[in-house]
This record gives structure tokens, C-alpha cells and sequence, in this order.
């Protein structure tokens, strides 16, 4: 974390460099490879959006793209993750406060019509990786206001064997405390990121979001089906 004061006195470029190579070795620290997205291009101002599974995708989709995060409000509390988060300078969203959201939609919209890369996780919540939640399109209006365009990512978690694992996945009455000693247990874990097709924005927030969901869920649809699949077997029922 010391390296970030030093890290802002560096070409625009060389500083994502190093943003990406921070995030990834964060990664491998807790025992996570990162496969696909490596090298991703993202035009200036581009909206990213994701599904949501764990505390980790930030992490994981730090170390494929440069950009600031929209983030729950009380991230920056959080232990590892919260440091970065203050760094980063994250747009917040504070769920339980939705008179808030105009103004996260304008700072999001700002941000991309001065070029900066915003990534999102529109669905609001996380998911357990077994399914998805829906894309919810508030967010997206940033994204038609600015006529910037929006490029869906999806991010699947694998076990050693490549298969899809519910393992990183932080739902329900999951702390991060237990969370990340359950992720820290495993071994073998593997993310991977797919790209979609960069999405025109239009102007129908809602349309916008049901094509990015559509594009997030299709990338991640071999994983699911597998692991599915493999729950559906008693053997394996208590393995993911």
C-alpha cells in the first residue's frame, strides 16, 4: 500500500501498468490466478459492467482493467480491499439510501465524458456463481448520457480442476471475515475473465442493461452448466 503515493507521479499509462501488476499479485498472495483479459483494450471513457460473486472481483477486475470502481459505501471499512479502495478513489453507492443514486449516475457520467474507464456491478449485489441477478439499468443511464460506450466482462471462478466452484462466492449472512478464510483454504482457485462485444449505448437505459446481461450471462454459461451439472450429483454435492 506504500506504493500508491509513488505510483500517482508516474505517466498515465506506466501507472495502470503498475495497477494491474499490484492487483494481480494481491491475487496470487491469497492463492488466485487470473486467466483471460490480459490483454484487454478499453477505450477512454468506457463504461464496464460485471456480474457480481465475491468480494474478489474487484481485485480480479483491477488486474484486467484500469479504471475507478462504483462501490458499496462501506468498502472503504473493509480490511485489504478498503485501503485499495481509498487509493482508487471509488465512485460509493449507498444501497440503503436510493435518494442518493442521481448523484452517483451524474459523478459516473461526468467521469466518462472526461475519458476515465468506470467499472460497475449492476446487478447490486452478489450472487452465488450459480446463477444471476438482474441488471439493474440505472447506472447505464450514465453510460447514454455520456454516449460512451459499454463493454460487459464476465468473471467465473474455477477450482483446480476447472470447474466452476462457489467457493470466493460472499452472499446471504456471510462475513468477509469468513469469507476470505474460506477462500484462503482453498487451493487451486483460478478466476476467469471473458469479454463480451463493446455494447453502443443507444438510449434506452433498460434495453442497454438487458443486452449487457444477456452478453455477461452467455460468457459465463459453459461454467454454470457445468457446475450445475456436477451439484447435481450427490458424490460431488458438498465439494463446490
Amino acid at each position: 500500500m506504500l506504493l500508491f503515493p509513488l505510483l500517482r507521479a508516474l505517466p498515465q499509462p506506466t501507472r495502470a501498468r503498475c495497477h494491474r501488476r499490484l492487483a494481480r499479485a494481491a491475487l496470487r498472495g491469497i492463492g488466485i490466478r487470473v486467466e483471460g483479459g490480459a490483454g484487454l483494450r478499453v477505450p477512454d471513457g468506457t463504461l464496464v459492467v460485471a456480474g457480481h460473486v465475491s468480494w474478489l472481483d474487484v481485485l480480479v477486475l483491477a488486474a484486467v482493467v484500469p479504471g475507478r470502481f462504483v462501490a458499496r459505501a462501506d468498502l472503504v471499512t473493509w480490511p485489504l480491499l478498503g485501503a485499495v479502495a481509498r487509493r482508487a478513489r471509488v465512485i460509493t453507492i449507498d444501497r440503503d439510501r436510493l435518494r442518493g443514486l442521481p448523484a452517483t449516475v451524474a459523478t459516473v457520467r461526468d467521469r466518462l465524458s472526461a475519458g476515465e474507464t468506470v467499472i460497475a456491478f449492476p446487478e447490486g449485489t452478489t450472487w452465488c456463481g450459480r446463477a444471476f441477478g438482474r441488471f439493474r439499468p440505472a447506472l447505464f443511464q450514465s453510460a447514454i448520457d455520456a454516449q460512451r460506450p459499454v463493454l460487459p466482462l464476465s468473471v467465473d471462478y474455477l477450482d483446480a480442476a476447472g470447474d466452476g466452484t462457489t467457493v470466493p462466492a460472499f452472499v446471504g449472512a456471510d462475513t468477509i471475515g469468513a469469507s476470505m478464510r474460506r477462500v484462503l483454504r482453498a487451493r487451486g482457485l483460478r478466476v476467469r475473465v471473458t469479454a463480451g462485444e463493446m455494447q453502443h449505448p443507444g438510449s434506452d437505459r433498460r434495453e442497454l442493461a438487458d443486452r449487457c446481461s444477456r452478453q455477461v450471462r452467455d460468457g459465463s454459461r459453459p461454467t454454470i452448466d457445468r457446475l450445475l451439472a456436477r451439484l447435481d450429483q450427490p458424490d460431488h454435492a458438498q465439494a463446490a
